[in-house]
């Protein structure tokens, strides 16, 4: 007789994600995964791996690139997607900018909001009606509010008092035409998971996640990158007068655009060494890195409610 061997927290997690990732392909029509190259689609990615090889995924990739994105992560979403051989869509915020449905009030400001406005115009694009996203609810507090399958109305938009019952692990994914479904198969799992799965998988990841030298200033209590190049070429992020760039030793938990996405310091240079990091620390990956959720204690749920992932 074989004796079963219990599943871990791991195992938990993946077989609920691979469950829901099938209820999308299985309710859906034409659903689509947003994939940036962070860690979190990337655990995604692997996940769409084992719940669909050997066929092709049931859906492309997209990325909405609000064109201030790292070059490190950039290059490695396209290199990830060609070596699944998966279809990669990208827009960007900046041909919203082109079209003047996205108006910066100044130049240098953070794009990263307005990146609603680029996602709902590619969903309109190619009409698709499920966009699977690697939000977690231990990222943020309005996160945590939303359930696995969040429905959003024609107009794109999100109603925290308006959602859809979720009993066991019964989906419901039915929309009308304009109407979308956004989709998050990781929504139970917490950074330290995704860590841990990282490793047991052994996924490769952007380099910038890892412990590196960087010039960066301190800005309102923050660290802040400074003479960022981008894949066009640009460089960006460039120091105030009167602010001192030292050269750091940092990495970052998260890589959102270069305007608004702060490094923490960190000797961490392989995976395990950030597992261990991740479980000593007290401040959330989002509340240590990400500048433009600080604005208000509503900051991110406003944006949900108005388009965002």
């Amino acid at each position: 007789m074989t004796t079963k061997q219990p599943l871990s927290h791991l195992d938990w997690l993946e077989a609920e994600a691979i469950h829901i990732l099938r209820e999308v392909a299985g309710q859906c029509a034409n659903p689509v995964l947003l994939f940036s190259g962070g860690k979190d689609s990337l655990c995604i990615l692997r996940l769409a791996e084992k719940a669909f090889r050997p066929g092709r995924f049931p859906f492309p990739l997209m990325h909405i690139d609000t064109g201030h994105n790292y070059q490190e992560v950039v290059n490695f979403r396209d290199q990830r997607a060609a070596e699944l051989g998966e279809r990669l869509i990208v827009r960007s915020v900046g041909d919203s900018m082109k079209r003047g449905t996205v108006v910066l009030k100044t130049p240098d400001e953070p794009r990263n909001k307005h990146q609603s406005v680029t996602l709902l115009e590619a969903i309109e694009e190619f009409g698709f009606d499920c966009c699977i996203g690697g939000a977690r609810r231990d990222e943020e507090k309005a996160r945590a509010k939303e359930r696995i399958m969040s429905f959003r109305d024609e107009f794109g938009q999100w109603d925290p008092k308006n959602q859809r019952p979720e009993l066991w692990n019964l989906y419901n994914a039915r929309v009308h035409k304009g109407e979308n479904i956004r989709a998050f198969p990781i929504s139970n799992w917490t950074e330290m998971d995704v860590w841990q799965y990282i490793e047991r998988e052994k996924l490769e990841l952007p380099s910038i996640y890892f412990a590196h030298q960087r010039d960066v200033v301190m800005r309102n209590g923050a660290i802040f990158p400074v003479n960022v190049p981008l894949i066009s070429g640009e460089v960006i992020n460039q120091p105030k007068a009167g602010e001192e760039v030292i050269n750091m030793q940092v990495r970052f938990r998260t890589v959102g655009d270069v305007t608004c996405t702060a490094p923490v310091i960190s000797d961490a240079d392989n995976v395990s060494k950030i597992v261990v990091e991740t479980a000593t620390t007290t401040i959330t990956e989002r509340g240590a890195t990400r500048l433009d959720d600080q604005t208000s204690e509503a900051s991110m749920e406003q944006r949900k409610k108005e388009g965002y992932f």
